[in-house]
């Protein structure tokens, strides 16, 4: 037995923020330095009173609408979200209400950021092979502006909120290959929201200004750009390297690379790095951003509509955790 992905589709809130909306805000910076600098002009940005799990099932109900799916056929919900509804109970569990799935559908949250869908690639494979479920509608949603202070310049720039749904089942266009995964968790307050939860629950008011990004709090998302930069460029070469052998392959045979959409300038370098060609690399976050665990079925919905998801697929996830994924997908 196989497990593929047979369909994916995504959502993106209807608010935007522009680099020119920012500048006004900013006027130290310009339109051109963001777009240069990250290489996103624009990110979609949920309301106040709109969260993860709305995002998650109006991706998921614009999947079964463009695919054609049987919803009474999904027998099981993997939502991937660092920022949840609810404390508890678990958003995916609502989210099976919400859109009327069977009452004997499994159904759970996993907390992971960029290296998410690969994990969640993994977790769905394993419940096909191992005959648990059939259909699993694997979810990313993210709403990490909710978390960045209004004065942090730096995260503001990058990060956009989205969702995707996608369903894994034991046919489809995308068979599902070995993986490589990792984890190290000594860099976990590299990027990090620090109050909040059981750890530090009430609220620590301690913000400070800083001159690069604009302010420093720990009750708002931080992210130590050059930490996060410096374990990419470590982990991502020896990641692509493990995880083609798994496959039993080589960069020659590997038709498509896309990686997480962290910041253009990030994973161009990792490009040149790994020497991959242009046109063998995928990018797709100019009018989205960083949506985080959501970077990467964006970026194969839009790489599918230009025709070039064919052949053998190279996914990679690296970042908050700090953690790391990479997996083959062979396009039929």
């Amino acid at each position: 037995m196989k497990a593929y992905i047979k369909g994916i589709a995504y959502y993106l809130p209807e608010a935007v923020l522009t680099n020119e909306e920012l500048v006004e805000q900013f006027p130290e910076w310009t339109v051109d330095k963001i777009s240069k600098k990250v290489g996103i002009s624009e990110r979609h940005i949920t309301t106040e009173d709109e969260t993860a799990g709305d995002l998650a099932v109006k991706a998921a109900e614009k999947l079964f609408s463009e695919r054609n799916i049987d919803r009474s056929q999904i027998d099981f919900v993997l939502l991937c979200t660092q920022s949840p509804d609810y404390h508890l109970p678990s958003t995916s569990c609502i989210i099976q209400d919400r859109l009327g799935l069977s009452t004997k559908c499994g159904a759970f949250d996993f907390n992971l950021g960029c290296s998410g869908y690969e994990y969640g690639l993994a977790v769905a494979k394993g419940l096909v092979l191992g005959g648990i479920a059939n259909n699993i509608l694997l979810l990313t949603a993210e709403t990490y502006t909710k978390y960045i202070h209004p004065l942090d310049k730096g995260n503001r720039t990058i990060f956009g909120d989205g969702a995707t749904a996608t369903l894994v089942s034991n046919e489809g266009f995308a068979e599902i290959c070995e993986f490589g995964l990792g984890t190290d968790g000594s860099g976990a307050e590299q990027l990090i929201v620090k109050t909040g939860c059981a750890r530090q629950f009430k609220p620590a008011n301690d913000y400070q200004v800083n001159e690069e990004c604009g302010v420093h709090s720990s009750d708002n998302l931080y992210m130590n750009g050059k930490a996060i930069f410096d374990f990419t460029a470590d982990v991502v070469p020896r990641l692509i390297e493990e995880t083609l052998q798994k496959n039993g392959i080589t960069m020659d045979d590997v038709d498509l690379f896309v990686f997480h959409q962290a910041n253009k300038y990030m994973i161009n370098y990792i490009r040149k790095l790994m020497d991959i060609e242009k046109d063998k690399f995928f990018i797709f976050m100019e009018n989205v951003g960083n949506t985080v665990s959501s970077t990467i079925p964006i970026a194969l919905c839009e790489a599918e509509k230009e025709g070039r998801l064919k052949g053998k697929v190279v996914l990679a996830g690296f970042g908050v955790g700090l953690s790391y994924g990479a997996v083959v997908l062979n396009i039929r």
